[in-house]
């Protein structure tokens, strides 16, 4: 029977991968935590995320996971690297973009860790494995958090289990990682403000033999398909047939949507289709109007949501979680304040408005309003559209390149940096260049202190700049 405390210093309330890495976080700080998730098992059929972005692989690698979530993935980098844009996956290539999404496989200076296409559903079970390791993590599994109570001088949580047994638990602090749906946002008050994408989307899982066996039009890591019927992007979840495709503009109530025909108008061919799983959805731009009340922060998705475009979604949700992580352990450790825990939303919430804005910028170019009649043509209408699409498709080159918006977090406002009182870099979206300025993290991975570097750095550690305690200053 699990035992479930009575009383724990942090409590969290959601165990997908916000929660998970704020538990590896204050655990592996030696804070004792619990976590609680109501899903039992991952749905591999779900791919959810499947980009694990550079910043999010430093995280990993310094908790000693990035070599195993490699060994996990089924989609090595070195396969492919580039986004293709076609019109379709046997028709003709358009334009690519070459090392999108941070997938090189040579060594850079700019960052410690390339990135990784990889499912949701294995990064959450490598992140449950690591955490529940930890002597100082406790998973609950099958429970959820019902209610929450936030005060003063800490949170008291209600917690249903899997046999409907019920359990109160004390908590001086909970971590609401418990996304769209959950309690921890209205038990502080908050609310969502923001928008939906204006075209909805059908995600398909499906295997296919002859997508393996007939040579396709490129090599590609995504390949964006722009038809004259249907637009949307396809991908490999591994190397042994199985792939994801999300159709762009197609309304599962509004109209008959077969996902066998739709994969075989996004193919360009009448192949093999074998469908696993299907989930239509709507993209969100939606952020939290405040990250915390007394005790409980928002972490991940319960604070902010963005479209998947760029694949900024999940690892914003793991950034959250190492800030308020290792700050949480500072302040129940004794070398900061509380006070300093005001900068978690300082610093963390203008990161979710630029990372909606990069994201939600991109639902002006889904692939359905750059469709042509003649867009495959073999003769010279084609090969024309094509070049003048090609031109048009640059507009899409800071949803594949944005290491400016992924590593190049500025908490230069934040009340725990220390200014040095010169100007600082003007933010950039597809661009990442080092600086030195407080508030800025070292990515370089030469630099011999880029292991513990300020609090926007690979190590989510505070160090050059950063004010935690009333009279401590780094220098």
């Amino acid at each position: 029977m699990t035992i479930v405390p009575s009383q724990v210093p942090v409590l969290i309330a959601g165990g997908g991968p916000s929660g998970l890495a704020a538990a590896i976080e204050l655990g592996r700080r030696g804070v004792e935590v619990c976590v609680v998730e109501p899903r039992t098992t991952l749905d591999p059929l779900r791919p959810r995320a499947k980009t694990t972005s550079v910043r999010t692989m430093e995280h990993l690698r310094r908790w000693g996971l990035a070599d195993r979530l490699r060994s996990r993935a089924a989609l090595p980098v070195a396969h492919a690297q580039d986004v293709v844009f076609c019109t379709g996956l046997f028709g003709h290539e358009i334009t690519r973009f070459p090392e999108a999404f941070g997938l090189w496989t040579e060594p850079r200076e700019i960052a410690a860790e390339a990135g990784q296409q990889v499912a949701q559903p294995i990064v959450e079970e490598l992140l449950r494995e690591a955490a529940a390791a930890l002597p100082s993590v406790t998973l609950l599994v099958g429970w959820r958090v019902d209610a929450v109570i936030d005060g003063q001088d800490g949170v008291k949580a209600e917690l249903a289990g899997p046999d409907g047994r019920r359990r109160e638990v004390h908590a001086e602090y909970l971590l609401g990682c418990d996304g769209i749906a959950g309690v921890s946002r209205s038990a502080i008050g908050s609310h969502y403000a923001g928008s939906s994408g204006a075209l909805p989307n059908l995600s398909i899982t499906f295997r296919s033999r002859e997508l393996d066996e007939r040579p396709l039009c490129a090599l590609g890591v995504h390949y964006w398909v722009i038809g004259a019927e249907r637009g949307g992007l396809m991908g490999r979840l591994d190397l042994d047939g199985t792939w994801w495709a999300i159709v762009q503009g197609i309304d599962v109530q509004a109209e008959e949507a077969d996902p066998v025909a739709l994969v075989r108008t996004l193919a360009g061919a009448e192949i093999d289709v074998e469908v696993l799983a299907t989930d239509p959805w709507s993209a969100r731009m939606l952020l939290a109007d405040r990250y915390r009340g007394e005790r409980v922060f928002l972490v991940g998705d319960a604070a902010h949501l963005n479209p998947p475009w760029g694949g900024h979604g999940f690892n914003t949700c793991v950034g959250d979680a190492v800030n308020i992580g290792y700050k949480l352990a500072a302040v129940l450790q004794g070398w900061a304040p509380p006070s300093s825990l005001d900068s978690y939303e300082l610093e963390r919430r203008p990161v979710a408005v630029r990372t909606i804005a990069a994201a939600g910028g991109q639902e002006a170019f889904l692939a359905p309003s750059f469709a042509a009649a003649d867009l495959d043509d073999d003769g010279t209408a084609g090969q024309v559209l094509r070049a003048q699409l090609a031109d048009a498709l640059r507009g899409k080159d800071p949803e594949f390149h944005s290491l400016g918006l992924v590593l190049g977090y500025d908490y230069a406002d934040s009340p725990v940096v220390v200014p040095d009182g010169r100007g600082r870099p003007e933010p950039e979206l597809t661009r990442y260049r080092p600086s030195a300025h407080p508030g800025r993290g070292c990515h370089t991975s030469g630099c011999p202190t880029a292991a513990r570097c300020t609090t926007s750095s690979a190590t989510g550690s505070p160090c050059s700049g950063c004010r935690l305690g009333p009279t401590r200053r780094h220098s």
